[in-house]
């Protein structure tokens, strides 16, 4: 899937995202130092600011490093659904990156937290088994493989990491969704991902699949939806939103997003989603106006 392909998907479900709140200012900036001035605290995402796959972009370890020393207050808030925490904060560490394990924030946490509010069931789980369970230890999980008892046994679905999902599971998901409707929990609400091959196919592509076949309207948990903020500010505790931002490579999971907490938002227009394009015609066309458009993070 290509960037323009994957804008048109994600206005093609619009209408299961947030609504638009408000329109900034979109002013062009170099990178994150250029807000040094305005913002105290950063909300980060990880694909495509961080990091492109599992390499590091290019002098921002060094630029968030600089950032910290400075005061600046920086948290990871990211729809990264499929990876432990532990792995994840490993990754960071490997990628050059010095963050505190309760700053970052993940979808994952989010539908964790989500799921504590429900009764307990036994799940169908979308997810990569050779990353480990840590993490879902006190959930009733089974991994989906080709084996339609493990579809029809679950009375719901947890959808966190798609790498080593198929058309033929999805299909097999579909079958048994049809014969018997249940609930769908999404761990990471992205369409796809950038790496440095191209983009990764997402869980929240096959959950919107999943609702346009089926009628089954999934529950979201990351950007853009609030869930994911709501844990980020209880971390945060006092903040000021008007000198708060959230940086991102999308305009549907991340600005959104931001807008919909009520935060300042960044696009990162250089890497990631919109590498080597230009802007602003999807800003125009999706009505997600940012206040800051920066060419490297």
């Amino acid at each position: 899937m290509q960037s323009n392909e994957a804008f048109l998907a994600y206005e093609s479900v619009r209408h299961r995202l947030p609504a638009t709140s408000k329109i900034g200012e979109c002013r062009y900036l170099l990178n994150l130092e250029d807000l040094v001035d305005e913002i105290d605290v950063f909300f980060l995402d990880a694909f495509g600011v961080l990091n492109i796959g599992d390499s590091a972009i290019n002098g921002v370890p060094e630029r968030i490093s600089k950032l910290q020393s400075i005061g600046k207050k920086i948290l990871i808030v990211s729809n990264a659904g499929g990876f432990p925490h532990e792995l994840l904060m490993k990754k960071y560490k490997n990628l050059g990156y010095n963050f505190a394990s309760e700053d970052v924030i993940t979808s994952r946490k989010a539908l964790l937290k989500g799921l504590t509010n429900l009764p307990s069931k036994k799940y169908g789980l979308m997810a990569t088994k050779s990353l480990g369970r840590a993490d879902l230890e006190n959930i009733d999980v089974t991994y989906l493989s080709e084996n339609m008892t493990e579809y029809d046994n679950s009375e719901a679905f947890l959808l966190l990491g798609s790498a080593v999902w198929t058309e033929v599971r999805q299909e097999m998901l579909l079958d048994s969704l049809r014969r018997n409707s249940r609930p769908i929990y999404v761990g990471n609400p992205d369409i796809i991902a950038p790496r440095e091959e191209g983009f990764s196919v997402e869980p929240g592509s096959f959950a919107h699949r999943i609702a346009d076949s089926t009628g089954i309207s999934p529950e979201f948990f990351g950007k853009p939806f609030k869930n994911i903020f709501d844990l980020a500010f209880k971390r945060l505790g006092d903040y000021n939103p008007e000198r708060t931002v959230m940086v991102g490579d999308s305009l549907h999971t991340d600005i959104l997003g931001g807008q919909t907490a009520g935060l300042k938002t960044a696009l990162i227009s250089g890497h990631g989603f919109f590498s080597g394009q230009n802007v602003d015609g999807p800003i125009a066309s999706s009505g997600i106006v940012p206040d800051f458009i920066l060419k490297d993070p």
